[in-house]
């Protein structure tokens, strides 16, 4: 099924299923502003030994090759807070990827879960109060992720593996594991063609 082509993310929403709920969501003239419920967040055993799936993830269905840029406002700033790409197989199959801000900063990256999840991050204390756009990009067995503030250069953040045969859904993410009151404003969702290369 080919993706929705949308440039709003009020446009995205309308068509897009939430894999848990949000608190609230406030729809603007193009932007949406999300609420997470407290405890919120998608991990899977890795270290701290339990199960959460209670994300709020809105999703469509996506084929074997395409591209996803979300963009919101990065103005959060409590223990693990978080906003980004969402991109889920089934619950024990999935990657999100974004920024999270944990230990004093936000930080920019990635968890990547097959059965069991890991998590690389990188800090990006320079991109508080910016609008940051993160990019995942499919194709054969390789999502590749990159991110940035505003219309600075693209970094690369993770390469992970996508089965080439497996059905995915795919958008936008926040969560709240420890604190009521996180609201993230996303400004933009963008689906199109996958990246000509890694480098």
């Amino acid at each position: 099924m080919d993706p929705i082509n949308s440039s709003t993310a009020r446009a995205f929403l309308d068509r897009a299923s939430w894999t848990t709920p949000p608190e609230a969501v406030v729809l603007e003239a193009e932007a949406a502003v999300v609420t997470a419920v407290e405890g919120s967040d998608a991990w899977r055993t890795t270290s701290y030994g339990f199960v959460h799936d209670t994300e709020h993830a809105a999703l469509v269905p996506v084929g074997a090759r395409w591209s996803l840029e979300v963009t919101f406002v990065l103005d959060f700033a409590e223990q693990f807070d978080q906003a980004g790409i969402f991109v889920r197989v089934n619950d024990s199959e999935w990657i999100k990827a974004g920024v999270e801000f944990s230990d004093g900063a936000p930080q920019v990256g990635a968890v990547v879960t097959h059965g069991t999840s890991d998590w690389s991050v990188a800090p990006v204390p320079e991109w508080v109060g910016r609008e940051v756009t993160v990019r995942a990009s499919r194709d054969g067995d390789a999502l590749t992720i990159r991110a940035r503030a505003d219309g600075e250069d693209w970094r690369l953040v993770r390469v992970a593996n996508l089965d080439p045969t497996a059905d995915a859904a795919a958008g936008l993410f926040c969560c709240a594991p420890s604190r009521s009151g996180l609201a993230v404003r996303f400004t933009r969702v963008q689906f199109g063609d996958p990246d000509a290369s890694l480098h």
